[in-house]
């Protein structure tokens, strides 16, 4: 069974020190991505902006600062509220978010409830994924002789 923490809040994305806009967005973890965190950003775009990264990424952006190249994520005090700073870089250009860090902590928590720090690797299905691979399907083993005849057919020496 695989479980999906969702939470809907708004970001802001911060234009210049004195300007910032709201962004909609929805924070989503699966269990059956344990690793996995997906911001969704409602841009009034034909379709919504998805940004994957690392679970333990943002559980350690909310304590202090992290991440290197396309993601990176610190804790920061804006007009006296907590907010994850979130900078995103891609080829078409960088943005800073602002989210509330109450919300943020509270959605993590739902996740680190799901699925425990360090037991991600048992969500994956590894070991039942190798173990089909490693079985032969009960059609082959019925399908085969087990005992090859020592006769010769026809025409062979």
């Amino acid at each position: 069974m695989h479980t999906v923490v969702e939470r809907e809040l708004e970001l802001n994305m911060v234009l210049s020190p004195e300007r910032s806009i709201p962004v909609p967005a929805r924070l989503v973890y699966r269990t059956d991505e344990p690793y996995a965190v997906h911001i969704i950003f409602h841009i009034g775009s034909d379709s919504p902006v998805n940004w994957t990264f690392a679970r333990e990424l943002l559980v350690e952006g909310v304590f202090r600062p992290c991440g290197t190249g396309d993601v990176r994520i610190w804790p920061a005090r804006t007009d006296s509220r907590s907010v994850v700073c979130v900078g995103l870089t891609s080829p078409d250009g960088d943005a800073l978010l602002e989210a509330p860090s109450p919300a943020v902590s509270a959605w993590l928590e739902r996740t680190l409830r799901a699925v425990p720090p360090g037991t991600e690797s048992g969500r994956l299905g590894l070991d039942e994924a190798l173990a089909e691979l490693l079985t032969p399907a009960l059609d082959d083993l019925w399908l085969r002789d087990p005992w090859p005849s020592d006769e010769s057919k026809d025409g062979e020496a």
